[in-house]
């Protein structure tokens, strides 16, 4: 982390950064006189980060537990169930 603080991030979105800057200095160079000045961040996808509402209740929780493991073809194994 603390080589990170220094250095920038490293990985897939320190790769993300540096294209966005060689995409922005392409499209600088391309674009004609009076056009907007790219930037950057206009070339750095915003990746999803999943949901970020959690259910509630335990009960939506556990339905969605049971519906994931459904779909994925699991058993449930919890005493007495089939």
């Amino acid at each position: 982390m603390a080589y990170e603080h220094v250095a920038g991030p490293l990985g897939p979105e320190r790769q993300d950064v540096l294209h966005g800057i060689l995409a922005a200095t392409i499209a600088n160079a391309a674009r004609g006189k009076g056009g907007r000045r790219a930037e950057p961040k206009d070339f750095v996808p915003t990746w999803d980060q999943g949901a970020k509402r959690q259910p509630g209740d335990w009960r939506q929780m556990l339905a969605q537990v049971k519906a994931m493991n459904a779909r994925l073809g699991g058993a449930d194994l919890r005493e007495g169930r089939p």
